[in-house]
C-alpha cells in the first residue's frame, strides 16, 4: 500500500469546456423556473440526471462532464479566486 498522494491537473481548455457546459445547464433550468444551484448540487451529489431537465440537452450535456473533475475545478476556482 502506498502513501503517494495522487495529485489531478486539468486544462485550461477542459475547465473552460466545462464552464461553458456547466453555464447552459445553469440556464437551461433557470429558464424552467427551478433552482439551478440547487440542481446542479444534487446531481453532482447523488450522480442522479432526473435532477437536470432535458430541456435544451441540458441532462445530455451534464453527462458529459467527469463528476470528480466538475469538483476538482469548483474546488480549486474557490479557494484561488
Amino acid at each position: 500500500m502506498s502513501d503517494k498522494t495522487i495529485t489531478f491537473s486539468l486544462g485550461d481548455e477542459s475547465e473552460q469546456h466545462m464552464r461553458l457546459i456547466l453555464t447552459q445547464v445553469y440556464d437551461s433550468l433557470r429558464e424552467k423556473g427551478y433552482n439551478p444551484i440547487n440542481q446542479i448540487v444534487g446531481y453532482i451529489l447523488s450522480e442522479d440526471p432526473t435532477y437536470i431537465t432535458t430541456h435544451n440537452n441540458a441532462r445530455s450535456l451534464i453527462r458529459k462532464i467527469d463528476r470528480d473533475e466538475l469538483l476538482q475545478a469548483l474546488v480549486k476556482n474557490y479557494l484561488i479566486n
